[in-house]
């Protein structure tokens, strides 16, 4: 399998969070350390989560973030606030997305001023860091219109929903599917197990498989057994692991997403 790659992906890095992420990270890198391959990482870096502390201000994930970009891993920008804080819901369809799918859907209903303001809010303080901020991945994967044309406008290289990466400017699509858990509650992490497990059959064959790990997964031992067991398989089934931007970079498909359902219609044309 040595064109077939995963990314294992940290969502929600803040400076209230590293320490749920802490123990885990060290349980990863003494595994690649035990079979000869290190895991990078992706860390979906939040500037100032829930508005309780700029990460900018934290010495302890400044140094933190400092050595795992020196060591290879890369550092995405992951919203603002990873709040929702736009006006109340006027639809269903707006009810169900922003307050049972998710609470944290910052970039879902914004405006196209609004999502600039923040996109350029989040590029000043991963500067002020001296940290590249080379995609961007919206809380929850929800973006509006006006989001989508605040990214092509600003420097990003990429960002994401679950099942995709989108090449920016032009949202050029490629599959790279995701494996996520939900574990605030028992029943839950049970339901997750289920479906993660159908998820890895479905995806297995996948070019690029995302591992979408959050801070909740972290403190309960189903859940935090479950994403260290699964970096171990990869790794011993010949997945290669990966950054998000180094796969894009360098191991992505030539052919995107968007271009091979082009070629298949044609060819169906054909016959």
């Amino acid at each position: 399998m040595d064109n077939h790659h995963f990314s294992l992906v940290l969502h929600d890095i803040a400076p209230e969070t590293w320490p749920d992420y802490r123990g885990f990270v060290e349980a990863v890198d003494r595994l690649g350390e035990r079979l000869g391959r290190r895991v990078p990482i992706t860390w979906l870096v939040v500037p100032n989560f829930h508005g309780r502390g700029e990460c900018r201000g934290s010495d302890t994930l400044r140094r933190v973030l400092d050595t795992r970009l020196a060591l290879g891993d890369e550092l995405t920008l992951h919203g603002y606030y990873h709040r929702d804080d736009a006006p109340r819901p006027r639809s269903l369809r707006d009810y169900y997305m922003r307050r049972i799918y998710t609470w944290e859907g910052e970039f879902y209903a914004l405006d196209h001023g609004r999502a600039a303001a923040l996109l350029d809010d989040g590029m000043a303080q991963f500067e002020a860091c001296g940290w590249p901020h080379g995609g961007f991945v919206a809380p929850a994967w929800l973006m509006s219109q006006g989001t989508r044309q605040a990214l092509r406008e600003r420097p990003f290289t990429y960002t994401s929903d679950p099942q995709q990466l989108y090449r920016l400017p032009d949202f050029s699509s490629l599959a790279a599917p995701s494996i996520v858990w939900s574990a605030r509650s028992a029943w839950r992490r049970g339901m997750s197990r289920v479906v993660s497990a159908i998820q890895y059959r479905r995806f297995q064959h996948a070019r690029l498989l995302r591992l979408a790990l959050h801070p909740v997964d972290m403190r309960y031992r189903p859940s935090y057994d479950y994403w260290l067991h699964l970096v171990e398989h990869l790794l011993q089934a010949g997945r290669q692991p990966v950054t998000k931007q180094v796969w894009l970079d360098h191991a992505a498909p030539d052919l995107t997403a968007d271009n091979l359902a082009k070629r298949a219609n044609k060819d169906r044309s054909a016959a």
